[in-house]
């Protein structure tokens, strides 16, 4: 079976309240993690229809603080699935409380597992991109996976194919 990335898309709003916020007015990063493995969570849950666990936080970026009472809308979808891991991608953007302007505040990637009751892995459906983002966030997520497997000595160098062609051609 082959899906499409929208059919994983999850999107969670909500406001940030004082009591989610670090001395500065801003909401902690460790509340953003929470709420961003969250929808990466139901992403990766809609992609594999099966019970899913999060493997590793890959990249998070906290380019802009995030003021009390700001609305935060996080929009997850898988972007490209492996054999039982699935790559999500995650964009946080807050609105403006007069313009209700939309802006990109933070982005993510997570990877998650797809598990059966007992806990091992199981093969899950593959992904075929459809939007030009999609296909840019389809092609680096093998070269991020093979940067993470070279970084945690499971992968050699030699053996990256994917991230060679960067360097030689």
């Amino acid at each position: 079976m082959v899906k499409n990335p929208k059919e994983s898309l999850t999107i969670l709003t909500d406001i940030v309240l004082p009591g989610e916020s670090n001395p500065l007015g801003n909401l902690f990063g460790g509340e953003l993690l929470a709420r961003m493995d969250r929808a990466c969570s139901i992403a990766a849950r809609r992609h594999s229809h099966s019970i899913v666990v999060t493997a590793s936080v890959n990249h998070v970026a906290f380019n802009n603080a995030i003021p009390v009472g700001s609305v935060v809308t996080i929009e997850a979808k898988v972007s490209r699935a492996f054999k039982s891991s699935m790559e999500i991608y995650v964009d946080v953007w807050i609105e403006d409380r007069e313009s209700q302007v939309r802006s990109k505040v933070n982005e993510g990637i997570y990877t998650f597992v797809a598990v059966d009751k007992s806990g091992k892995p199981i093969t899950v459906p593959q992904l075929k991109p459809e939007t030009p983002l999609e296909k840019e966030r389809y092609e680096g997520a093998l070269r991020r996976k093979q940067l993470s497997l070279i970084l945690s000595g499971k992968m050699k160098p030699t053996d990256a194919d994917e991230l060679r062609k960067l360097f030689v051609g």
